[in-house]
């Protein structure tokens, strides 16, 4: 019985999907946040083995896999990745194991082995994009302290920042006080100092949408959510001049909890993209990362 397991692990959420020998899928599972931290890249090692076990009981399939693909953020590192893989050997999990970064499972769904521009925007940020040629090359995915522009707690940063602002008149007044003071359940803004220092990132991504929801009344808000906009869209300049030439062009798919399709934060990366002198087509389906790792699990022995 012939079966792969795929997995795209987040700084939210990690998805695991496992697919029979046709490429079928047989379940699709959400776990905790598979995102891999540089300083403790073992720790994501208990996520992937609890969501992958998840996935193969739903799926009514006994370990190992046949080839198990983690698409991870933060496993672009070898010093991070090695160690990483070699836990997931050991758990027993499948016979082959394969790791790549998140951008890579996504852009392998949304464009197999063709050339396109890969821009995702959740809990963090980055892009990838492969040109007509076959070159590669990735922008952004530096992570919360030195990245992560555009990206969902790249937004709630600079709110926080806006709010703390407000709050001394050292800033313009902004909605975003009483907002995110009632979301996150403080009772003055000076308790948001605590909370920021106990949250994690992905809990302070969380605001994000709050904080586009008020760009729709409040400037402050309006102006974090265009700044995030053009961050977004400068990932995609970048890698659109570095792989040039396009004899068309090429496909940019928008990925990740703040611009897939149906998220309102979407629209607005799109009407900064028109500001540019870009061209480029964006593609209107889901980008689906937990299935694209599967695939790859899949090729590893296909010879693909």
């Amino acid at each position: 019985m012939t079966f792969y397991i795929g997995i795209e692990g987040g700084g939210t959420r990690s998805t695991a999907v496992v697919l029979d020998a046709d490429g079928a899928a047989l379940t699709r599972v959400e776990g905790e946040a598979g995102l891999v931290s540089a300083a403790d890249p073992l720790a994501a090692a208990r996520t992937l083995i609890a969501v992958a076990r998840q996935a193969l009981a739903a799926a009514g399939r006994p370990a190992p896999a046949d080839a198990l693909c983690c698409a991870l953020a933060g496993v672009g590192r070898a010093a991070a990745r090695e160690p990483l893989a070699m836990a997931l050997r050991s758990a027993g999990i499948a016979r082959h194991v394969k790791l790549v970064t998140d951008a890579e499972g996504a852009m392998h769904d949304a464009f197999g082995d063709g050339p396109g521009i890969l821009v995702i925007a959740g809990t963090g940020s980055v892009a990838w994009a492969r040109s007509e040629d076959g070159r590669t090359s990735r922008a952004g995915g530096w992570g919360m302290l030195l990245g992560d522009e555009g990206s969902g707690y790249g937004m709630a940063i600079a709110a926080l920042r806006a709010v703390a602002q407000a709050v001394d008149g050292r800033g313009t007044p902004t909605v975003l006080v009483e907002r995110i003071v009632g979301v996150v359940g403080c009772g003055t803004p000076q308790e948001l100092i605590p909370w920021a220092a106990r949250a994690g990132k992905g809990t302070v991504a969380e605001l994000a949408p709050h904080v586009v929801d008020a760009a729709r009344k409040d400037e402050v808000a309006r102006d974090i959510v265009a700044d995030a906009a053009g961050q977004i869209v400068r990932h995609a300049e970048a890698l659109f001049e570095r792989l040039r030439p396009w004899t068309e062009p090429p496909a940019l798919a928008l990925g990740g909890g703040l611009i897939a399709p149906g998220r309102p934060f979407r629209a607005v990366v799109i009407e900064a993209l028109r500001s540019t002198e870009i061209e480029v087509r964006v593609l209107d389906r889901t980008v689906d990362g937990a299935n694209g790792a599967a695939s790859l699990a899949r090729a590893m022995l296909a010879g693909a």
